[in-house]
């Protein structure tokens, strides 16, 4: 097996206004309307009677601001619709980061093992902590010599980010090694790789793509690229467990796939039809499949949907989630936002799989022994085993 590669390639995402399928939409709005809920008078009769009971009965202190924020966060949550939701600016502020596919911080992944240690899973190829010598499996012991053994993650996630200088000391515990040690590890903007790809036998080029971020399209591009100089002749998009994105971002690496037409159209409540389009003008030039299971959502629907209608390449796995609404998200004035589902979609056949899911081309459910798709081989990997075969088949290879 060859070298397996993650991309953080560089991008600058200042997007205002952009449509979603899992991600986010930037907008500032006031809105106004004819009768809300809260123009009601017994309804704010109701709410100040609720405060009032709070303020006489409650036994612990009332945080104001935090009372407010369920409120609005009670609002969303009557529609009954979990895609609806309200943000707070904090909430916001990590959603965007994760939608842009970039962050402040030192570029690793951080979890919490079952004695609460906090440790390291992943280092992002060259980023701060890869360059300064942060191995994944590495314990935090510490951060700026202080103790966050007893920290909850979210806290010890915080302190390095917020961290007063350009770098940040991070005391680990090695496996294998006595004693810790400290790593200063510089703190800037990190790009979160979404896209990782390798060369596997038969010069079958394999492309996995995690989420679609702003800066999706360059990491598959650049992938691509790489793998198009190594001679690949046949192409798996791997998109098992990825939940979605931008439509933007999956629309645009459907125009280096796809022949001229359509790739997608959504349709709002007012029946105002919006369609994205492939000029057709570089289309992929070899065999393809495309991975999928219960997780594939959303943007990664949309993906399938196209090839699927388009009939340019094999999809391979088990049945997609069924996420076939989009939502929007406004940023209000005071760093919050709410988010909205505005609109159905459509593949190019006018199928709209909500509910639904895509039904692959070829099902093959995943060994049961297999509990994490990232801790396997990829001989152990039968999905993928079955991709592989399918891939040989279309250029009459077995």
């Amino acid at each position: 097996m060859k070298d397996k590669k993650k991309f953080a390639a560089g991008f600058g995402a200042g997007v205002i206004c952009v449509l979603i399928i899992g991600g986010l939409l930037l907008a500032g709005v006031k809105l106004l309307g004819p009768k809300t809920v809260l123009s009601d008078y017994q309804h704010r009769q109701k709410l100040a009677y609720l405060e009032k009971l709070i303020d006489q009965y409650y036994l612990e202190d009332k945080d104001e601001d935090q009372l407010a924020e369920g409120i609005y966060t009670g609002l969303l949550y009557g529609l009954g619709d979990p895609y609806s939701v309200y943000y707070t600016a904090d909430q916001y502020k990590s959603a965007s980061e994760s939608t842009q596919g970039e962050y402040t911080g030192i570029g690793v992944t951080i979890t919490q093992n079952d004695k609460k240690e906090t440790v390291i899973v992943d280092c992002y190829d060259g980023g701060p902590a890869d360059q300064a010598g942060i191995q994944a499996g590495d314990i935090l012991l510490a951060v700026n010599g202080e103790d966050v053994s007893d920290m909850e993650l979210a806290a010890v996630t915080e302190k390095i980010k917020n961290a007063s200088e350009d770098h940040v000391t991070l005391t680990i515990q090695r496996e294998g090694e006595e004693d810790s040690q400290d790593i200063d590890v510089s703190v800037k903007e990190v790009e979160i790789p979404s896209v990782s790809y390798e060369m596997l036998d038969d010069q079958i080029g394999y492309i996995k793509i995690s989420k679609f971020t702003e800066v999706t399209f360059e990491q598959y591009e650049a992938a691509f690229d790489d793998l198009k100089g190594q001679d690949m002749e046949r192409l798996i998009i791997d998109l098992r467990d990825n939940p979605g994105g931008l439509m933007n971002s999956v629309c645009d690496i459907l125009r280096k796939i796809l022949p001229k037409g359509l790739i997608v159209y959504t349709e709002d409540k007012y029946g105002n039809r919006t369609e994205e389009t492939c000029d057709g003008d570089s289309p992929l030039d070899m065999p393809l499949v495309v991975l999928v299971n219960g997780e594939s959502a959303s943007a990664s629907e949309i993906f399938a949907g196209a090839v699927k209608d388009h009939q340019v390449g094999t999809i391979v796995g088990t049945t997609t989630f069924g996420k076939g609404i989009v939502q929007t998200v406004r940023e209000l004035d005071d760093g919050s936002a709410v988010k909205l589902t505005v609109s159905k979609y459509y593949t190019p056949n006018g199928n709209n799989i909500h509910g639904v899911g895509i039904q692959p081309d070829v099902e093959v459910e995943l060994d049961p022994n297999i509990t994490d798709l990232n801790e396997i081989d990829h001989s152990q990997d039968n999905q993928l085993q079955k991709g592989i075969e399918v891939v040989k088949e279309l250029t009459g290879e077995k």
